[in-house]
């Protein structure tokens, strides 16, 4: 799937990953390859993106998270 972490002014992260693990309003979730559209909010902590090459962590005060069509977009 496709993520892409966005902040006013610039891009965080654009590229693909098997997991995407997000804290959440109400609790820490992941996002799978074919999950259901939703769109959430987020909490301060980590997001944590992993791919079969890398895995890589962002520490966030905030947001909104959008999943749609095997596209994920956080909003922080």
């Amino acid at each position: 799937m496709i993520v892409e972490i966005l902040t006013p002014d610039k891009t965080l992260f654009s590229g693909e990953a098997d997991v995407v693990t997000l804290p959440g309003s109400n609790g820490s979730f992941q996002i799978l390859k074919n999950h259901a559209p939703m769109i959430a909010d987020l909490s301060k902590g980590t997001i944590s993106i992993k791919s079969t090459a890398d895995k890589q962590h962002f520490e966030v005060n905030g947001g909104l998270v959008e999943v749609l069509k095997n596209k994920v977009i956080v909003l922080v």
